[in-house]
C-alpha cells in the first residue's frame, strides 16, 4: 500500500485532521522551518567543505558556504546541475538503466519535469531562492473545477466534471446531515438555536432547496453545470442536469481525487518556474559556475580526523579514479546510491542509511499536435483524476490560448503496483500505454498524438527511487542518527526531513546542517 493511499483511508475514516497528523509524522506535510538566508559569519579563512550532489540541496548549501568565505567543491553525477530538480526539453537525451536511451522531441518551449513539478505558497526556501536567483515564477493550477474526474467501471466510462462530483458530494451529503437535524437524532451535539444556523448554512453549502433536498434544479446546477448552458436571444434558456446518486460516487472512489486541492501541501496558491521546474537547478548553476564537476561518480567516502578523502570516476572516461579532498563533507546523495557505496561512519548512521528504502514513480510526458484540452473541453490547466493506471493527466498551467502543440503529463504514478508496471515496461511501451489509457478520458489522444518521453525513476541511474519512504518506526528509531553529524560527514536531502519528496524538504535540511558544521568550525578555531 502506498501512503497516499494509506492516508485516504485515514481520511476517510478518521476526517480530515487525522490525515494531516498521519502525513506530518510521514514527513509529508508541516509548515516549513525556513526563516531566511543563514548566516555563518566567523568562518576561519581556508576551511574547505566538499559537497556531494549538485541537487537543490548540495547548491544551496554550496552557495551559502562559499558567500561565507568556505573553499567549496561540489561532484555531481549527472552533467547538468538540478538532480531531481530537472526539466526534459526537445533534443534531450535520458538513458535509463538498462541501457534504453531517449531522445525528446518536443517542440521548442515545451517541457515535461520528470521530478518535482509544483510548489506550495509555503515552501519559502524554495522560493526564497528562485527570488534570489531571479527564477521567474507563475501560477501552478492544482484544482480546476472543469477538469475530469474517472472510473472506468462506473458512469459508463464517461468522464465526469470535478465540479459536479464536488457539488454532488457535498449535496448529498449535506442532504443526510439536514435530515438527521430535522429528525433530532443530533439534539445531544449541537444546540436548537445552532441547528438552526446549521440547517441554513448546510442549504447553503450543499446548494439544497427550501425543503433541504439536494435535487436537479437551479441551486444545485449553479455548482454541478448545467446541460444546457444559459445564454441569449431565443435559445437562451438553460437545461438543467441530473445530480449523480451518492452511492455511485463512493461506489466509483471518485471523492478521493476531491482531496489534494483541500490538503495543506496542495492548497492554493502554487507555483512553478516559468519555462520548467529545471530553471531551478540551472539558475543554481549559473551562480556556482566552476565550483561544480559534473559526470563525477562517487564510489567510496572515507574520512579521518583531520577531514574527508572521496573518491570518484569521471563518467566520460570510466575506470579512472580520482580523489578530492577537503576538511569536511555535506553528501546529498540520495540513500538508495549512498547505501552501495563505501563509507566509513559509525554504526548508527550505517543503520540509519540503510533503513530507508525509495518509493517508485513513473512520469510520462506527451506532445499533441495542438492543445484540444483547451480548443475542444476548456480545460486550462488543473488535474483530472483516473482510476486507470496512469493515475493522473495534469494540462499545462501556462501559455493558454497559445496557438500551436502542447505538452501533457499524461501519466503520473506513484508508490503503487501501476509503478511497478510502467517501471518494468521499455519507454516507448510506457508512452504508448499511457496513449491507449488516456484515449479512454479524451477521444482526441490517438488522432492528435506526436510523441513522448517517460521517466520511471527506478531506473534513473542517479537516484533509483523517487524519495525516501519512511514509517514512522524508522523515523522514531533512526532519523535523528541520519541526521547528526559523524566526524567531519553531514548527510542532507528530502530523505533528511520531514517534508519527504519536495524540495523545501531539501533545502532546510541542507541549511540546518550546515549551521551545524559551522559552528563546529568556529567552535575548533577557537580551541
Amino acid at each position: 500500500m502506498s501512503r497516499r493511499e494509506l492516508l485516504q483511508m485515514i481520511g476517510v475514516s478518521a476526517g480530515g485532521a487525522a490525515m494531516y497528523a498521519a502525513m506530518t509524522s510521514l514527513g509529508l506535510a508541516g509548515p516549513s522551518p525556513y526563516k531566511g538566508p543563514v548566516k555563518l559569519q566567523g568562518a576561519p579563512k581556508g576551511t574547505s567543505v566538499l559537497v556531494l550532489g549538485a541537487g537543490v540541496a548540495g547548491m544551496a548549501a554550496a552557495m551559502e558556504l562559499r558567500d561565507a568565505g568556505y573553499t567549496v567543491k561540489v561532484l555531481e553525477y549527472n552533467q547538468r546541475p538540478g538532480g531531481r530538480n530537472w526539466s526534459l526539453y526537445g533534443g534531450d537525451t535520458y538513458t535509463e538503466l538498462g541501457g534504453a536511451t531517449q531522445r525528446c522531441e518536443f517542440d521548442e518551449g515545451l517541457y515535461v519535469n520528470p521530478g518535482p513539478w509544483r510548489i506550495p505558497h509555503h515552501h519559502t526556501a524554495v522560493l526564497g531562492y528562485c527570488r534570489r536567483l531571479g527564477v521567474a515564477v507563475e501560477p501552478f493550477i492544482q484544482v480546476n473545477y472543469n477538469a475530469f474526474m474517472h472510473s472506468p467501471a462506473h458512469f459508463g466510462g464517461r468522464p465526469q466534471r470535478f465540479r459536479a462530483i464536488r457539488a454532488d458530494y457535498h449535496g448529498h451529503v449535506a442532504e443526510l446531515l439536514a435530515k438527521s437535524l430535522q429528525q433530532r437524532a443530533l439534539d445531544a451535539q449541537v444546540t436548537r438555536e445552532d441547528q438552526e444556523k446549521l440547517l441554513e448554512s448546510l442549504r447553503q453549502w450543499g446548494a439544497l432547496d427550501q425543503r433541504y433536498a439536494y435535487r436537479t434544479g437551479e441551486a444545485s446546477n449553479a455548482r454541478r453545470g448545467y446541460l444546457k448552458d444559459p445564454s441569449g436571444g431565443l435559445s437562451a434558456r438553460p437545461r438543467f442536469s441530473d445530480p449523480l446518486g451518492l452511492g455511485e460516487i463512493l461506489d466509483s472512489n471518485t471523492w478521493a481525487g476531491l482531496l489534494p486541492g483541500e490538503t495543506y501541501e496542495w492548497q492554493t496558491t502554487m507555483f512553478q518556474p516559468v519555462g520548467g521546474m529545471g530553471m531551478i537547478g540551472k539558475a543554481f548553476g549559473r551562480e556556482l559556475g566552476a565550483l561544480i564537476q559534473y559526470g563525477a561518480k562517487v564510489t567510496a567516502i572515507q574520512q579521518d580526523a583531520r577531514g574527508v578523502s572521496v573518491s570518484y570516476e569521471d563518467t566520460a572516461s570510466p575506470g579512472s579514479t580520482q580523489t578530492a579532498r577537503a576538511d569536511w563533507c555535506l553528501c546529498t546523495i540520495p540513500l538508495s546510491i549512498l547505501s552501495q557505496l563505501p563509507i566509513n561512519v559509525g554504526p548508527k548512521m550505517e543503520a540509519a542509511i540503510a533503513a530507508v528504502p525509495y518509493s517508485a514513480s513513473v512520469k510520462i510526458g506527451l506532445q499533441f499536435k495542438r492543445r484540444f484540452w483547451e480548443e475542444d473541453e476548456q480545460i486550462y490547466g488543473g488535474i483530472t483524476y483516473t482510476g486507470l493506471p496512469i493515475t493522473h493527466i495534469s494540462y499545462p498551467s501556462c501559455d493558454y490560448y497559445s496557438r500551436g502543440k502542447g505538452v501533457l503529463l499524461g501519466a503520473f504514478t506513484y508508490g503503487s503496483l501501476n509503478s511497478a508496471e510502467f517501471t518494468s515496461m521499455a519507454p516507448a511501451e510506457r508512452v504508448a500505454k499511457a496513449v491507449e489509457y488516456g484515449s479512454q478520458i479524451h477521444p482526441q489522444y490517438k488522432q492528435e498524438f506526436e510523441n513522448g518521453i517517460s521517466v520511471a525513476w527506478h531506473r534513473s541511474p542517479f537516484t533509483q527511487g523517487c524519495a525516501g519512504i519512511w514509517t514512522e518506526e524508522a523515523r522514531e528509531k533512526h532519523y535523528d542518527d541520519l541526521c547528526q553529524i559523524d566526524g567531519r560527514i553531514a548527510l542532507a536531502g528530502e530523505h533528511a526531513s520531514f517534508l519527504g519528496g519536495w524540495q523545501e524538504g531539501s533545502i532546510t535540511s541542507a541549511l540546518d546542517a550546515i549551521e551545524r558544521i559551522h559552528q563546529r568550525v568556529v567552535a575548533g578555531a577557537k580551541s
